[in-house]
């Protein structure tokens, strides 16, 4: 496993586009825990995350972007105005909005926009997006150091070490709008309810 350190040189840009764009699985800081990514759509890659996690393979896995645009060219579409407001409220942060997106498995995708410069540039040298999920084992606590993600992760092709999350740090609260803008909330977590539904309604 090769082993990058925050911030991030030329070089180690260079040295990790290329890994991803060869099909390989990273473990990368975020502004909530450790993840393990994947560029989109490298089926191969992600299976090995599946397997690596020990996760359903039904599980969706959200997808961590570098902006607002890059969300949009994936979806293929723009954002709705509810779906702006939220983005424009939370992101970058820890915020995961459920997308309609055609030709998708599930006719959605989950995207979030890191706080975690890091995690950004990282997504930008993979297009724009990653796919991710937390870093552990299925079942295991969250991860918050480089080492503990290496110990649950360790047939990984790299890991960027940028020190631990805060602790008592919380996964994304994962939410969608739906048509007419109802909201539903599927993990409430970083962001409360009440919090979500200020934004909404501001």
């Amino acid at each position: 496993m090769q082993v990058f350190r925050a911030p991030l040189t030329e070089a180690d840009e260079a040295a990790i586009r290329a890994l991803l764009l060869q099909g390989g699985i990273g473990l990368i800081p975020t502004d909530t825990v450790y993840g393990v990514v994947a560029v989109p759509g490298d089926n191969d890659a992600l299976s090995r995350i599946i397997a690596s996690k020990g996760r359903d393979p039904k599980k969706p896995n959200q997808l961590l972007c570098a902006d607002l645009e890059a969300v949009e060219r994936w979806a293929g579409h723009a954002l709705s105005a509810e779906e702006k407001r939220l983005a424009e409220a939370f992101w970058p942060g820890a915020l995961t909005i459920v997308v309609c997106v055609p030709g998708a498995v599930q006719g959605t995708e989950g995207f979030r926009v890191p706080a975690d410069a890091t995690a950004r540039t990282i997504c930008r040298l993979a297009g724009g997006l990653l796919r991710c999920t937390s870093a552990n084992r299925s079942g295991d606590p969250d991860t918050l150091t480089a080492e503990d993600a290496m110990a649950e992760i360790p047939d990984a092709d790299f890991v960027v070490d940028g020190g631990a999350c805060r602790p008592g740090s919380r996964p994304s609260t994962v939410v969608r709008v739906l048509d007419g803008g109802e909201l539903r909330i599927f993990r409430e977590a970083a962001f409360s309810r009440e919090q979500i539904m200020t934004a909404l309604n501001g």
